[in-house]
């Protein structure tokens, strides 16, 4: 690691603007400057170059560990499909969280962190051959079957002698998520077997007819963006039932259930994240309501957090390329976009971008981030409030920007994807290096 000098900080911001969204260790520098986990963000900028990503890796500890504290008796599986690095991987082991992966290769890196392979959930809608075969191979601890068809697979990979936990993924029928994309307990999408037609009750029986499969568990996910409540209570009534239903037809009482994650957070000012202590005492209640009142024992919770572990723990740093204006509008293109963030152009996404470096001139004015990618559609932030003398060269930082960037980045335009640097203590190390040329060369083989 290699520590940064920091300048001594001021106890606000000098256009009074609220650091809500930053992590917990922002702090305001002379200059116009902020500094995150003790390192200052222009300090980032020149060593690491821009784009780049960088992660407070005390944000995502205390995270990882108000999740522990609001289910100490439950299994926390951090979702790596947010952002999986290998240091990523230690930070949630460390803390004792469990890991949620959707692929073969998600899963290696896991275990060539040192990740324990009993600890992880593998999902997925549509799982390879390479996927369960590489998941029964290094011994994943639970996979989640998401189709009729993978029973039979899974069953004929594993052989008469083999063994697997296993839980069946059920699509609730609640519909809950900031956006349609992003809602996955509804019956009319890609994930899970509904309970209204019989086709979760079906993959139960079936489950339960083949001895190399162990049924542990039911399994739902709601959606992405669920900033209250009331839909996992009502989740949780919904599976109980069906855990009320499996016992009367078969005899087996299910030890577990996994309400999947989809936790909301604040992008914007004023916007709601999920209260995760509100939502520990509201599924707990929830949970003894409904076994009681169906007379089974209280199955062990399992919840699968991402975005509200690792979101709010990432900042995004931009460089300033242009300045436009274009009728009523003013165009500010910095170098990434949607390369490095393409949730923007999927969800219609909207950040709170930050000038940070030099103190403005000017009042803030509406604005349009856009990237340098060759769309209509790379836009990092409409309308936000920048200063209106915003110039090239100038330092953006976009917060909560940890979660779904990296991990669904692409190379559009062999732009590169950014490096992702850690920040703790007044120290930055590099995590993850910048995209080169070379990486696009050694790929392709087609002279």
């Amino acid at each position: 690691m290699t520590t940064l000098h920091t300048p001594p900080e001021t106890t606000a911001t000098p256009d009074g603007s609220d650091l809500s969204l930053w992590p917990a260790s922002t702090r305001c520098l002379p200059g116009g400057d902020l500094s995150v986990g003790g390192v200052p963000l222009t300090g980032i900028a020149d060593r690491f170059g821009t784009p780049v990503y960088l992660l407070d890796e005390g944000e995502v500890r205390a995270r990882c560990r108000a999740y522990r504290r609001a289910f100490p008796d439950a299994g926390v599986f951090y979702a790596a499909k947010a952002f999986l690095s290998r240091a990523m991987v230690r930070w949630a082991d460390e803390e004792g969280l469990g890991l949620d992966v959707c692929s073969a290769g998600e899963l290696r890196l896991a275990v060539t962190a040192g990740f324990p392979p009993g600890d992880m959930v593998l999902h997925g809608n549509a799982k390879s051959p390479h996927d369960l075969e590489t998941a029964l191979r290094l011994g994943v601890g639970r996979v989640v079957i998401d189709s009729p068809s993978e029973i039979a697979r899974l069953a004929a990979a594993l052989g008469p002698d083999g063994r697997q936990k296993v839980m069946v993924r059920v699509a609730p029928g609640i519909s809950a998520g900031g956006h349609d994309k992003i809602r996955t307990g509804t019956e009319d999408q890609k994930f899970g077997l509904a309970i209204s037609d019989g086709s979760a009750q079906h993959a139960v029986a079936r489950v339960l007819d083949r001895p190399e499969l162990e049924l542990t568990g039911l399994h739902c996910h709601l959606g992405s963006q669920i900033a209250s409540v009331k839909p996992y209570a009502t989740a949780v009534r919904r599976m109980v039932g069906l855990m009320a239903r499996i016992r009367d037809a078969h005899g087996v009482v299910l030890p577990e259930l996994d309400l999947g994650g989809g936790h909301a957070v604040a992008y914007r000012p004023g916007e709601r994240a999920l209260d995760v202590d509100r939502l520990a005492r509201t599924v707990r209640a929830a949970l003894a309501d409904s076994c009681a009142a169906a007379r089974l024992p209280v199955p062990r919770l399992l919840v699968e957090p991402g975005r509200a572990v690792v979101g709010p723990a990432g900042v995004a740093l931009y460089r300033v390329l242009a300045v436009k204006h274009t009728g009523e509008r003013l165009f500010v293109a910095v170098d990434g976009g949607m390369g490095d963030n393409p949730r923007p152009a999927l969800y219609g996404v909207r950040y709170t971008p930050r000038l940070v470096g030099r103190l403005p001139a000017a009042a803030p004015r509406a604005v349009t981030v856009v990237g340098r990618h060759c769309e209509a559609g790379d836009v990092l932030a409409a309308d936000a409030g920048l200063p209106g003398d915003v110039r090239p060269g100038d330092l953006l930082a976009v917060p909560v920007s940890g979660a779904y960037h990296l991990s669904m980045a692409s190379g559009y335009n062999l732009v590169g994807r950014p490096p992702v640097v850690a920040v703790t203590e007044g120290r930055a190390r590099l995590l993850v290096r910048r995209e080169a040329a070379a990486d696009f060369r050694s790929r392709d083989v087609g002279l």
